[in-house]
């Protein structure tokens, strides 16, 4: 697809419709849960034997194993994923109980009132991030200290926790990401060309596009926030939150590989660029 785009089309609007199309292929396991979400949301009658959360999340089951033996996924890819569900599925049994938020239907593959397809959700996020670094075969330079990363990591995730009950420091957190990442470029090659981003940059956008597909899953009465009437939009408050949660995504990532953090960034070759 590339090479048909690249003899046919200005090399300008080549890359850019190589970049949207590998965007959208980093994001596969998370836009083919979306469609599920949706879909099952049109069809699915309480009447039936296998309800709909656990449906979800039998069906994401089915599209990890498809991924992993297509080798659409590698089996590193596939432990970020086991450790974002762990960590998303922990969050959500918090969350839960504190009541910010609910889901409105009921499963019986489930933990602590939580359906366990949704800790799929984190893991599309886990998912995206490790794909994404492969496809573009992006390079993080410079990189700040990895242990002040894991440091703001832990950091931001405890306050999601503990902000019920002790003052919320988000606020800090948000500067702390801007001091630490503020010289760190996210370079990355959608065609020969090397492009790149500021990190905080390209953490807002993401978490713009995670809003958007939050508010899919509340419109579907997937899950929805408390005191959030039916078919209201999430508030763009919770960019904040996908904003920082991201920041949490990414180290979390870099856990299990850190080839991406680099002092300098280095071009890779034109096969490693083009290949399917």
């Amino acid at each position: 697809m590339g090479d048909w785009a690249r003899a046919r089309l200005p090399a300008a609007v080549a890359e850019f419709l190589m970049f949207v199309l590998k965007q959208g292929w980093a994001a596969a396991f998370g836009i083919v849960l979306l469609l599920a979400i949706i879909g099952s949301r049109l069809i699915w009658s309480p009447d039936w034997w296998l309800t709909r959360y656990d449906a979800l999340f039998l069906f994401a089951i089915a599209v990890q194993v498809t991924f992993l033996s297509l080798k659409l996924e590698t089996w590193a890819e596939a432990r970020v994923i086991a450790l974002f569900h762990l960590t998303g599925t922990v969050m959500e049994v918090y969350k839960l109980h504190m009541g910010s938020w609910d889901y409105p239907d009921q499963g019986m593959l489930e933990i602590g009132g939580v359906p366990l397809f949704s800790g799929f959700m984190y893991a599309a996020v886990g998912s995206y991030i490790a794909r994404v670094l492969r496809i573009f075969h992006m390079q993080y330079a410079p990189y700040p200290p990895f242990w002040m990363t894991v440091v703001l990591a832990v950091a931001i995730y405890v306050n999601f926790l503990t902000h019920h009950w002790l003052p919320d420091i988000r606020l800090a957190l948000f500067a702390a990401t801007l001091l630490l990442f503020w010289r760190t470029r996210v370079w990355f090659f959608a065609g020969s060309v090397p492009r790149w981003l500021p990190m905080p940059l390209t953490a807002l956008l993401a978490a713009f596009f995670l809003w958007v597909a939050e508010n899919v899953g509340t419109f579907t009465q997937t899950w929805a926030y408390a005191g959030q009437s039916a078919f209201e939009m999430v508030g763009f408050s919770k960019l904040g939150s996908w904003y920082l949660l991201l920041h949490v995504s990414f180290v979390t990532v870099t856990l299990v590989s850190r080839t991406a953090l680099v002092a300098t960034p280095v071009r890779p070759t034109a096969r490693e660029i083009y290949r399917p």
